[in-house]
């Protein structure tokens, strides 16, 4: 399962969504995120996955390589219907036993709640599978340029960011390794109960810090040694400019949201009806 998580890898691959501007994929990434709050109904929850669909052909990463992401998140998918189902008031639909029951509302929002934690993990994969960690820093301080005048420290956040995105492929890897030697060695993390299981992971987590603050250090004694002092009078190789493929896809964004609020003004309409 560990291997499964797919946000903060990058695929290197020769397409349009990688060759886009990182602050148009950043923005593009919000604006899905929030158009997944922005409507109720099927019809929009088909124009979504379209759409996801058709980013996902451009991106030439391959689905079945963004799909096990979804293993990871799957206890979490799993009580989110769960409650959802159980504990929604509204008309009954099925008795089970005691004062546990199945609603029509609860059995829909479970169902559309799911859906949208199924298509933000995607989304959000999309993403970073499709944007190196340096691009994500520079379109992230790029993006976030205009809070310096606040005295917001955007090149430091920005930093943070990228360095948190890049370590969770490592310490994932660093889990795995940890993981296979702890079993070799007769650690067993699949039987007993929650408690044990819990238990079982002590001798995951301690090697995992120690490594993960070693790493840190190494990181911070490297950019010291680099003479690394924030982001002040910093110049970029390769600075970030707007092309016309990155235009288009500002338009085929806002294009979209625009279908999403017609189809969902639509639906309100004939269930009003």
């Amino acid at each position: 399962m560990v291997r499964d998580i797919t946000i903060g890898q990058y695929y290197p691959e020769n397409s349009v969504i990688h060759k886009l501007d990182p602050r148009v994929k950043l923005a593009g990434t919000l604006i899905f995120i929030v158009s997944l709050f922005l409507f109720s109904s099927f019809m929009g929850y088909v124009a979504v996955i379209l759409f996801l669909g058709i980013v996902i052909k451009l991106s030439k990463v391959p689905f079945k390589f963004i799909i096990k992401g979804l293993r990871a998140i799957f206890i979490l998918l799993l009580f989110t219907v769960v409650f959802n189902m159980f504990l929604t008031p509204g008309r009954e639909l099925v008795h089970i036993f005691g004062s546990v029951r199945i609603t029509e509302e609860g059995l829909r929002i479970a169902i559309f709640m799911g859906i949208r934690l199924i298509l933000l993990i995607i989304g959000s994969s999309v993403l970073t599978l499709t944007t190196s960690p340096n691009q994500l820093t520079d379109g992230m301080e790029k993006g976030l340029s205009i809070f310096k005048r606040i005295g917001l420290p955007v090149h430091e956040i920005a930093m943070m960011m990228s360095i948190a995105l890049r370590f969770i492929p490592i310490l994932l890897e660093e889990t795995d390794k940890i993981m296979k030697a702890q079993s070799a060695r007769g650690a067993d993390f699949e039987t007993g109960g929650f408690i044990n299981k819990a238990k079982a992971l002590i001798p995951i987590l301690v090697p995992l810090f120690v490594s993960a603050f070693r790493r840190a250090i190494d990181l911070a004694m490297a950019m010291e040694a680099r003479c690394y002092h924030g982001g002040e009078g910093r110049t970029k190789m390769k600075p970030l400019q707007y092309k016309s493929r990155d235009r288009v896809a500002y338009i085929t964004c806002f294009a979209y949201v625009f279908i999403l609020i017609v189809i969902n003004i639509v639906a309100n309409k004939f269930i009003g009806v």
